[in-house]
């Protein structure tokens, strides 16, 4: 493999990726390099879709003139598939189910468990949920700027939003979840994150601001393997508890799979909350 380009931009492309292939641009990406980054005619871009590792490419002009400006330049520029810089590897198997939260903080949301290693983002509908409508596009984009930073290789699965009851109703066969519980017994939780085996399909739930209703609560304990978690006897804010939770998980080493806020009636849930999905994306490697 070549050496890697951390100087380099990196786009998300849906065309096919091969050597000697020419990417299809959109006009807000055209802008970008040609207008926002002023790249030249031949400069390195590393392009990605999900499926077919990352390549290296070449900026070209579709005509071969490369002294044109502005939106005559961008709107004439084209990719040059030149190789491969990194094989596709299969992507981690951690769902990511959310109570919505209104944009900005949703936005945040996504980006950060984009990077931390969750395969599909399933926004959950509860009875104190604040926001009832999400706009799949945006957390579309939101995943793609994320993975376009960060060097990741595979786009997360996007689901439109769901009531919890339906998602329980429809739980997949083995999968494990795992959810914080302010009315949670105070013992450790290592323990009982000690008995998920490695491998084994994950789910964490973040609860909404107001926490879940009894009902809600007691749905999720009846879920066959649901792993109930408290993170002790005080009331935190999120960005405390997220902080109490990882090092609860550090002190415990390898056999840790995770430590998951969730249903706590707390008011920054989603910046600390997600904090904690790396322990959970990639537990063996902390």
């Amino acid at each position: 493999m070549a050496p890697y380009d951390f100087s380099a931009p990196r786009l998300f492309v849906r065309s096919d990726l091969r050597a000697d292939a020419a990417p299809i641009l959109d006009p807000a990406q055209r802008n970008y390099l040609c207008n926002v980054l002023r790249l030249k005619e031949g400069s390195a871009v590393l392009v990605f879709n999900g499926r077919d590792g990352e390549w290296r490419a070449r900026l070209a002009a579709e005509d071969g003139d490369g002294r044109r400006q502005g939106k005559a330049a961008a709107k004439s520029l084209t990719l040059a598939v030149v190789e491969q810089l990194r094989r596709q590897t299969t992507a981690g198997d951690l769902h990511y189910l959310f109570a919505p939260l209104k944009h900005a903080r949703l936005d945040y949301m996504v980006q950060k468990a984009v990077e931390m290693g969750a395969s599909a983002l399933r926004p959950v509908l509860t009875r104190r949920t604040q926001a009832a409508r999400v706009n799949v596009e945006r957390m579309e984009l939101n995943a793609i700027e994320a993975a376009e930073q960060c060097g990741i290789l595979s786009l997360p699965s996007l689901h439109e939003p769901e009531p919890l009851d339906a998602v329980l109703a429809g739980w997949e066969r083995g999968r494990r979840l795992v959810f914080c519980d302010e009315d949670a017994a105070d013992a450790d939780p290592l323990a009982a994150l000690r008995d998920i085996g490695r491998g084994t399909p994950l789910a964490v739930l973040i609860g909404p601001e107001g926490g879940f209703e009894e009902g809600e609560r007691a749905a999720l304990i009846a879920l066959p393997g649901t792993v109930r978690l408290s993170l002790g006897p005080r009331i935190l804010r999120a960005d405390t508890a997220a902080v109490a939770a990882l090092a609860r998980a550090l002190r415990g080493g390898g056999d840790v799979l995770v430590l998951v806020l969730g249903g706590i009636v707390v008011g920054a849930l989603a910046g600390a909350a997600i904090s904690l999905v790396k322990v959970l994306a990639d537990p063996y490697d902390q």
